[in-house]
């Protein structure tokens, strides 16, 4: 650069200003190229200003649970403390679950689908994760009424609480009323509530009505035992209503809009790791992944994702 120039040079920006530069960069070229440019973007990149919101959702559906582990270790430890929002699928490790409790003093939104934390577990972690008002536990089988009525006691913030389910996940349950009911007695706030295909009935909706008088939208995709009457429902003038009735993906236009992923998480498995792993480990990760996989894993997805409440006319939110 000439002398007397006004621009600052790059590896002169202040780490903040670099972290919002980053954003516009994919999580691969963020962990294996920035840090190569210069030491200060190496810097920036290993400090707390990059990790504020860690998105890996979609990158760890196709991973093994101990890959997403040390991803989520790696990337935690990273954010100091700082971390807002975390978004990752399947976490199976109980000290994972705790792991992310323990860095969660600053985290607003954390969702958490497909993941095996249990009652127990989730009533132990509910005290640490107060600060939170936006939380996903769609797909988690092993959490009941239960964790609900803990996360409602200790989440006193929470705006927004989607526990979608898989109709094949709860096809041997005979109710999951209970759920219904803990949430209406513990969540007062909620202004934003997805509970597709959930077993309820009419009653413990209506329950969830008279109880959570902030709510905007109510989701109760494929809840076919609840029927409200419409003269009941026009009675919550703030309310959006969706369900039960499903509006299949494939009548709207493509498979591209039946999805609230980001792509900014889609690349390889192994990526993350350049330089972290021994060579079989590499080998063993990337035999393991290929960009051709079946995707019918995640036809789950397209029925109840927000393409449909579009459909019907109403702006979902968005993860903080």
């Amino acid at each position: 650069m000439e002398e007397g120039c006004d621009f600052r040079k790059w590896d002169e920006l202040i780490p903040d200003a670099l972290a919002l530069i980053f954003k516009n960069l994919s999580l691969r070229e963020v962990l294996t190229v920035v840090p190569r440019v210069c030491k200060s973007w190496k810097r920036a990149v290993m400090g707390p200003y990059c990790w504020q919101e860690i998105d890996i959702e979609e990158w760890s559906k196709n991973c093994k649970s101990e890959i997403v582990d040390q991803m989520l270790r790696l990337l935690i430890t990273r954010s100091s403390g700082s971390l807002r929002k975390l978004a990752v699928s399947g976490v199976n490790s109980d000290q994972t679950i705790f792991f992310i409790a323990n860095h969660a003093q600053s985290l607003r939104t954390l969702r958490l689908p497909r993941s095996e934390i249990n009652d127990a577990n989730m009533e132990k972690a509910a005290s640490m994760l107060s600060s939170i008002t936006f939380l996903d536990l769609s797909y988690c089988i092993n959490i009941g009424a239960q964790s609900l009525e803990a996360i409602g006691k200790n989440l006193k913030s929470l705006t927004t609480l989607r526990r979608v389910m898989h109709p094949l996940e709860v096809i041997d349950k005979l109710s999951q009323n209970d759920e219904a009911l803990a949430i209406a007695s513990t969540m007062p706030k909620l202004k934003h509530l997805e509970i597709a295909y959930l077993l309820v009935d009419t009653s413990s909706v209506i329950e969830i009505l008279e109880n959570c008088k902030q709510l905007e939208l109510l989701d109760v995709r494929g809840c076919w035992n609840v029927n409200l009457d419409e003269k009941f429902v026009k009675g919550f003038t703030k309310l959006k209503l969706v369900g039960p009735l499903i509006v299949d993906c494939y009548e709207m236009n493509g498979l591209d809009n039946c999805s609230d992923y980001s792509g900014s998480s889609g690349y390889l498995a192994w990526d993350f790791v350049a330089g972290e792993l021994d060579d079989d480990e590499y080998a063993e990760i990337s035999d393991d992944f290929s960009e051709d996989e079946d995707p019918v894993d995640d036809v789950e997805m397209w029925f109840y994702d927000d393409v449909n409440a579009l459909d019907a006319g109403y702006d979902w939110p968005q993860s903080p």
